[in-house]
């Protein structure tokens, strides 16, 4: 393996921001904000939208999760006139 051409990969906290859900696993993404785990030590967090806590098909129930008005941007581009 070539050296200095992989990222880092460490430990970082997965946050589901529908359900509040957290997890921490290993990954070379990355996060300027921080988030204290049940361990006492600080991990990077990332906020993500839809986790196996809040996706349908591992609830079984039907949530509408709407990404930054992608709704309202596709009625206001091809409502009918």
């Amino acid at each position: 393996m070539k050296k200095g051409i992989h990222p880092e990969y460490r430990q970082v906290v997965f946050q589901d921001m529908t359900s509040d859900f957290k997890f921490l696993t290993r990954s070379t993404m990355t996060s300027d904000e921080t988030i204290t785990w049940e361990d006492g030590k600080e991990y990077p967090v990332i906020k993500v939208e839809v986790s196996s806590a809040s996706h349908p098909f591992y609830t079984g129930k039907n949530i509408f999760v709407d990404t930054a008005g992608r709704v309202e941007k596709f009625n206001t581009r091809y409502k009918k006139k």
